[in-house]
């Protein structure tokens, strides 16, 4: 039986609104142990939950003979390298910067598109590109473009966060053909495992097990958010939406995602709101709009998920 449209609408703002504030939860939880052990931990229950939703809903499968590999790549790029840049950079970078520069992943979809597979921009996404370009460069700037003069460019934390956009717009290319022949929650699970599986060596070669006990109360609710519901429940509720929504409404949602980090991270981490970042964020949501309104329908669709 198909979902609701309006229990789908429902699960699309939920997932939106527990992603945009997984930026926050990992600042809480980067406040207390190292990256690696957040992300582990966070994954360990991400990979359960998505495996009981397999199992309940009789999707699971075994992949064919070289889909293995072809879910270790998407496990390594997607899970392990993403998160760890995303981790890492939040160490240092706001979790509102963080947000407004993750939004730019569509513009980097359309230049990986048009550079590898020949894809056309039209003069009109080639300005969205320019409009997000600008509104990225005030965000990590605070509004001071003059720093780009002395060769300076935000934090080390916001470099990393840069680099990740591009990242998972790789991911996200890649994951078409898995897409087109596997469920979504279940090829999800299977890059997820893989994913865990590669950070798991991170985690026990830093003596990540150490640091479990130290972790205290309220830093355990920022990993049980981010492994329960922004790795577990916030796909799955995403993927039911896909599956009652066409792909541009649902996607639509996503531009929702970094208002409601920014009103998370005022209200629990006392960042503050600057008049630069706002004008640099609506450029970057304008640029993204203008960049998917054409051929939106696989480009939201294939983002896969934000974060």
């Amino acid at each position: 039986m198909g979902i609701n449209r309006r229990f789908a609408v429902i699960e699309a703002l939920l997932a939106v609104v527990v992603w945009g504030a997984s930026f926050v939860a990992t600042k809480v939880a980067l406040q207390y142990t190292s990256p690696d052990v957040v992300v582990w931990l966070r994954f360990t229950m991400g990979v359960v939950i998505l495996g009981i939703a397999v199992l309940v809903r009789g999707k699971f499968a075994l992949p064919d003979k070289w889909d293995w590999l072809y879910f270790a790549l998407l496990g390594f790029l997607g899970i392990t390298f993403h998160q760890w840049l995303q981790s890492n950079g939040l160490v240092t970078a706001q979790a509102t910067t963080t947000a407004w520069i993750v939004a730019t992943t569509p513009i980097f979809m359309a230049l990986l598109g048009w550079l590898a597979l020949k894809e056309k921009l039209s003069w009109l996404q080639v300005g969205g590109i320019f409009l997000s370009t600008i509104g990225v460069l005030l965000v990590v700037t605070r509004g001071d473009l003059s720093q780009l003069m002395g060769g300076k460019f935000g934090t080390v934390g916001e470099f990393l966060i840069l680099i990740s956009a591009p990242n998972w717009a790789v991911f996200s290319i890649l994951s078409r053909r898995g897409l087109k022949k596997y469920p979504a929650t279940l090829m999800m699970f299977y890059v997820m495992a893989f994913g865990w599986f590669f950070s798991s060596t991170i985690f026990f070669s830093q003596g990540g097990i150490g640091q479990i006990g130290k972790i205290p109360w309220d830093g355990w609710v920022g990993i049980a958010f981010l492994g329960v519901f922004c790795s577990g429940l916030a796909y799955i509720f995403w993927y039911d939406a896909l599956q009652a929504l066409p792909a541009a409404q649902t996607g639509a949602f996503l531009y929702l995602e970094p208002v409601a980090t920014l009103i998370v991270a005022a209200l629990i981490l006392g960042e503050h709101l600057f008049l630069a970042a706002m004008i640099g964020g609506a450029l970057i949501l304008a640029g993204v709009w203008l960049v998917n309104r054409k051929n939106a329908g696989w480009k939201i669709k294939d983002t896969a998920l934000p974060d």
